[in-house]
């Protein structure tokens, strides 16, 4: 097979066509044989880095799983400095899977080229600066224990986190050297994304499924059903899983148009707002309202979507934006979504009823969201009465 064998194929074709030709040569994967781990690598992961300068502010991108935008990862590797001649290093990390993100991450096209012409659906982080893109697949806490992987990841330039299951990232991660790891990054300031389940784990509060996923349906009916699994269990303000500091009191929820999700999301949300006055859930503890601060809030992001959070050097505003594909065929949004009241009924084994739920739509790219103060864009309302959404959430 030649480079122009690969040309016009999709990446998970490239990536199929690629580990064959491996095999067929005798190549090794670089997959660790005998370790918890498997690791891998595209480029040069042990190339000097010169002349990076650290980044003064956090970054985070949130993408709602499907197609990747290419956008959100040239960004990452903006934002954490790396340029033409600096050198960098982009970790992926995930629980299962292969190591495709590797050469659509740092590649510019099929045909294996570096170059600054980058074709759609590739990064060309080679061209950006990127000495190498690796990738771990974390699928156990001795993995995620392990010398090699908190290696690895501790000296990455930026941290991306796979799509898949979170709940073999609290279960596996959680409170292991990789999250001690992930958290000395993030005070650090390197850019850190998800996907997917990857995404779902960047909130305050995550949705850890870990009895599965739930519907929308399931969630409006009963929001204390089994599959409601919220982490940190008991909610607290405390002990969750990365928990971004700009990322506070929000739980965040991926695939919201594909899979019908705003329902859930919505009921994610009421689980957080604490008892008051015969209204609230249960467990809950923070504050339903329109305050900019300390509120109960939620983020939904469409597929081939991605928002990208940025906090400010001293304390200034944290924004968003949100980008797609060109070639995207959805609406690709992402929607912010707050409890004006507290649930009037919320508890086990009940519909849940939540009036005058805010909405805000963020679907184009031009537009800034202020997540300091919650504004940016005109909010509407849906209400949530007896487990059912009485009017369009979209």
């Amino acid at each position: 097979m030649t480079p122009s064998f690969f040309a016009g194929m999709s990446l998970r074709a490239w990536a199929l066509a690629l580990g064959l030709l491996c095999l067929a040569l005798g190549v090794p994967n670089l997959a660790s044989a005998g370790q918890p781990y498997d690791y891998f690598v595209t480029g040069d992961a042990n190339a000097p880095i010169s002349g990076l300068a650290a980044p003064t502010a956090p970054s985070f991108v949130l993408m709602g799983g499907g197609p990747d935008v290419d956008e959100a990862f040239r960004w990452m590797i903006a934002q954490a400095g790396i340029k033409p001649g600096t050198g960098g290093h982009f970790v992926v990390i995930r629980a299962r899977g292969t190591d495709a993100y590797d050469p659509y991450i740092y590649y510019s096209d099929a045909s294996l080229g570096t170059g600054p012409a980058v074709a759609d659906q590739w990064v060309g982080g080679a061209s950006l600066g990127l000495s190498s893109v690796e990738t771990l697949v974390i699928p156990s806490i001795s993995a995620a224990n392990s010398d090699f992987v908190n290696t690895v990841v501790g000296r990455a330039q930026a941290v991306f986190i796979a799509g898949g299951d979170q709940s073999d990232y609290i279960n596996f991660w959680k409170g292991t050297r990789l999250d001690q790891t992930l958290q000395a990054l993030m005070a650090s300031n390197v850019p850190i994304g998800g996907t997917s389940a990857g995404m779902a784990v960047l909130g305050q509060f995550d949705f850890a499924a870990l009895r599965g996923s739930v519907t929308s349906a399931q969630a409006l009916a009963d929001p204390f059903n089994k599959y409601m699994t919220l982490d940190p269990n008991p909610l607290s303000l405390t002990g969750g899983f990365i928990a971004p500091p700009v990322l506070a009191d929000t739980i965040l929820d991926a695939h919201l148009d594909a899979r019908d999700r705003m329902g859930r999301l919505i009921a994610f949300v009421a689980r957080l707002v604490a008892p008051a006055a015969a209204a609230g859930c249960p467990g809950g503890i923070l504050p339903a309202g329109a305050s900019s601060t300390g509120t109960a809030r939620g983020i939904g992001v469409d597929v081939e979507t991605a928002l990208l959070v940025q906090g400010h050097k001293g304390g200034g505003p944290v924004t968003a934006r949100r980008v797609t594909n060109s070639s995207t065929t959805t609406q690709s949004a992402v929607y912010f979504v707050r409890p004006s009241i507290a649930p009037a009924t919320c508890a086990a084994g009940q519909p849940l009823t939540m009036l005058t739920v805010e909405i805000r739509k963020l679907a184009d790219s031009e537009t800034v969201f202020n997540l300091s103060n919650w504004s940016g864009v005109s909010p509407y309302y849906v209400d949530t009465y007896a487990g059912a959404l009485t009017s369009s959430p979209y």
